[in-house]
């Protein structure tokens, strides 16, 4: 039996995948590997073949020939460059590294998945000399690279999937101590410039810079000086460990955890479930307090007498449900069982792509990506391809193109792994007749019995189904046969209103292309039409209601610009208040309450940057389609609206976005009913954002954003605190009035303050308002009095009349990551009138 990579005896090819636990000595625990050339004990390691979305290079061998048609031996190949051989220089493909920049190290916290077999781009492409058994492929986190891996033996691929999920599974089960623990060590580890196990004065002022706090050097010598026991100007074993333990101190915790221990110093079971109930914490009993100690104490003899002490007292605070969301709607927890038109769903816009919509890669990878992210709407961009197969791409632009049938098999193969609610395909068809009917020959054949072909049973001919309905099925969003006409009786196109947006390279070129290439506007083949069941593309001109019933299998396509004109339609003469017409006010919210709505980006966004989704989450419109591909404050809120419910891709409306007959209108939701105040108190552990300068060191400030209707919508954020990320403190109060609560969400942003340009992002974390633990109804504690001293504030500003609630923001980074151990530290009170 070979070792797993997680235990001692198993090496591999610079795959950093050991971490660290305790305080012990670091140089005891670091995870060694062996030096350029040096061979696994499981066998000698892996051929690697490096691709970014199977790039589209010109690759015609495989590693294994190459390297033996050229004679060069694996050790001659710089780890993580294309510098090797000549033959691997014109194949591009790697020997015997890992892919990653050694100045970049990735570590098992990026690591997004590990897939067995052919089971990316790449492998598909250029790895099918090799059995699928010894291949696999792990995906990062972000835009970075995926790395497919061809091992020697089947065992020893096998050994390697075992031990890298070993890694994952035990990543995922830390706690918030043994992250920072991790953290920690590593940065002591980097300090140690002589490697010694010592820690110099010099040393200690080199790790302060590393975890980002600019300490005065007289404060830092005496604290140096306390724990330097031996008086020989190093700090080594137990005498590191006290230094690292003076410098996590959490003063407004400890004042926190004393106000309910008293002058034992520790918390019995009644004694924090005193704590629970003032905090608000539903279902707060002596069994539920009894039953924390034992989950988070970290002394055996205070838990074996239902004692927790203040490390305890941290740990159940920087847990899962200590946190700012409300863990239990991580699970699906909101009703299934309701028509589609009553939810939002995760949607994405040419899914295809990974980057601008010009000149940007088109990837079967994007759409995997995208169902990792909980994406249940995926759009498919179909054109005529070479030997009578359709192809998806951004038509007429240098974008690439994939085979539609290979994206047909990403969504066979991944799109139920996250989430078992059905996928929508929405097609933009610019295929002929022959191709079209190719198409659904391999929605077919593909697909099988997950594509709904045919009406259900049970279903109500006069509504949707519901998510709970369809588990496990694939919708077809299209055009359908008989030709379904538009308003003024013309046949309806899918790419009607989409070029009415596009830029005007895009629309030239598609006016160039010749007659015969281009299929008729409405144009479809009987075998497509028959598999649109439940979402028939329609065109939506106005919200005048038509004759006869409404047809809730309609699904009309918006770009934002006519969403945004039908929104102030519906308003009347927005933006004047007093304008506002009653009878049409909330017109395109009833229109949602019924129907499907598609919105989509302007053509005119060639960098495929994204809109604001919440105003379109505010008309009730379930589609909202944003660019996954790129990151920012739009990415971050569809995070956020799609972060619970078990992250499964659909979120139910609030009630008043799904009656039919509602009197709900976004652009005058009526009074404020809802009063959010938020103390930012401190922060711990925020990352360093410029690490290659050792005196760069961050100056934060806090943000808090409301985004929902417009007269929620507000930001409001406190002072910076200067050469501080390590553990800034505020103690300062930010307060918001809410309208409409229900659609509101609320984004944390941390900022490094530049005041010669615009500040950097350091993290954030967006969650749904109605996903916000809220405090208790037992009258208000107040701030810690070690944050008065340091803020100049006084009691009066800082005590609040009303429910508590402390409260832990773990942050995200850019592309969504957890920063880990990085959190903020907040008091949040809700109050409603």
């Amino acid at each position: 039996m070979k070792p797993d990579p997680a235990s001692e005896g198993c090496r591999g090819q610079r795959l950093t995948v050991g971490f660290w636990s305790g305080w012990g000595p670091w140089t005891q625990r670091r995870a060694r590997w062996p030096q350029d050339g040096q061979d696994s004990p499981a066998g000698p390691g892996f051929w690697v073949l490096v691709s970014h979305f199977a790039q589209a290079s010109q690759r015609t061998r495989t590693c294994s020939p190459c390297c033996e048609a050229h004679g060069c031996a694996r050790s001659a190949h710089a780890p993580g460059r294309r510098s090797g051989c000549t033959g691997c220089r014109r194949t591009g493909l790697v020997c015997g590294s890992s892919g990653a920049s050694p100045t970049h190290p990735l570590g098992t916290a990026h690591i997004e998945s590990i897939r067995q077999g052919h089971q990316s781009e790449g492998l598909q492409r250029f790895g099918t000399a090799f059995p699928p058994a010894r291949c696999l492929t792990i995906t990062f986190r972000g835009h970075r690279k995926n790395l497919d891996l061809v091992a020697h033996s089947v065992e020893e691929a096998q050994c390697w999937v075992r031990g890298l999920e070993k890694l994952r599974a035990r990543l995922k089960a830390m706690s918030q101590r043994e992250h920072l623990d991790h953290w920690i060590h590593s940065y002591l580890h980097r300090a140690d410039s002589n490697q010694d196990s010592k820690m110099s004065f010099k040393e200690i002022k080199g790790l302060l810079r590393m975890v980002n706090v600019d300490m005065d050097d007289m404060y830092a010598y005496r604290l140096f000086k306390e724990c330097d026991r031996s008086n020989d100007e190093r700090l080594e074993g137990p005498e590191i460990e006290e230094f690292v333990r003076q410098l996590l101190k959490r003063p407004e915790l400890e004042e926190l955890f004393h106000q309910f221990s008293g002058e034992d110093l520790v918390l019995s079971a009644p004694e924090l479930l005193e704590f629970l109930e003032v905090q608000g914490e539903a279902g707060a009993t002596l069994a539920h307090a009894q039953q924390l100690i034992q989950t988070y104490e970290l002394h055996e003899t205070a838990k074996s007498h239902e004692l927790m002490t203040l490390d305890g007292f941290m740990m159940y605070l920087l847990s899962p449900e200590g946190a700012a969301l409300d863990h239990t709607h991580a699970t699906v927890f909101q009703d299934m069982g309701q028509p589609l038109s009553h939810y939002f769903i995760s949607s994405s816009h040419n899914t295809y792509l990974t980057d601008s919509q010009i000149g940007g890669l088109s990837s079967t990878e994007a759409y995997i990506r995208a169902f990792t992210q909980g994406c249940r709407c995926v759009e498919l961009d179909c054109w005529e391809g070479p030997g009578g197969e359709p192809v998806v791409y951004h038509g007429h632009t240098l974008t690439s193109k994939i085979l539609f049938r290979d994206v047909v098999q990403v969504v066979h193969d991944h799109a139920f792994m996250l989430s078992p609610y059905p996928v929508i395909l929405s097609l933009e068809n610019h295929c002929g007749l022959q191709q079209q009917a190719v198409m659904a020959h391999h929605l077919r054949t593909i697909l099988g019995d997950m594509l709904v072909t045919e009406v259900l049973d049970t279903q109500n001919p006069k509504e949707l189904p519901s998510p709970e309905q369809l588990k496990g099925r694939v919708l077809v969003k299209g055009r359908k046969l008989p030709a379904m006409q538009g308003e003024d009786g013309r046949p309806l196109s899918d790419r009607e209103d989409e070029e009415e947006e596009d830029g005007e390279a895009i629309r030239a070129a598609r006016q160039r292309t010749l007659p015969e290439a281009r299929p008729q506007a409405g144009q479809v083949s009987p075998e497509l039409s028959a598999l649109v069941v439940y979402c028939c593309a329609t065109r939506l001109k106005t919200l005048h209601p038509g004759p006869g019933p409404a047809q809730p299998y309609q699904v009309g396509s918006l770009s934002e610009r006519r969403a945004r004109k039908l929104l102030w339609e519906a308003g009347g003469h927005w933006p004047i208040p007093a304008l506002l017409n009653s009878a049409t006010g909330n017109s395109f919210v009833r229109h949602n309450a019924r129907q499907l709505t598609r919105v989509y980006p302007l053509g005119l966004r060639v960098n495929s940057t994204n809109y604001n989704p919440q105003e379109m989450w505010n008309a009730g419109c379930q589609l909202v389609a944003l660019n996954f591909q790129t990151p920012g404050y739009e990415m971050d809120l569809n995070a956020g609206r799609f972060l619970v419910n078990g992250r499964c891709g659909y979120i139910l409306k609030p009630s008043c976005l799904r009656q039919p007959d509602t009197m709900f209108d976004p652009r005058c939701p009526g009074p404020p009913s809802t009063t959010l105040t938020v103390q930012v108190l401190t922060a711990q552990q925020l990352p360093k954002l410029n690490a290659e300068k050792p005196s760069s060191i961050v100056d934060p400030l806090v943000r808090v954003e409301i985004h929902g209707v417009p007269a929620d919508c507000a930001r409001k954020e406190t002072s910076y605190v200067l050469n501080n990320g390590f553990n800034p403190h505020w103690g300062q109060t930010l307060q918001f009035q809410l309208r409409a609560p229900d659609l509101a969400l609320v984004r944390f942003v941390v900022e490094d303050y530049d005041m010669a340009s615009p500040n950097d992002f350091v993290g954030q974390f967006t969650l749904p308002f109605s996903s916000l633990k809220q405090g208790g109804q037992v009258g208000g504690l107040p701030i810690p009095s070690c944050l008065l001293a340091r803020t100049g504030a006084t009691t009066e500003d800082l005590t609040l009349v009303g429910p508590t609630g402390y409260r832990h923001i773990h942050l995200l980074s850019k592309d969504g990551a957890p920063l880990s151990p990085a959190t903020l530290f907040v008091h949040i009170c809700i109050q409603h009138s």
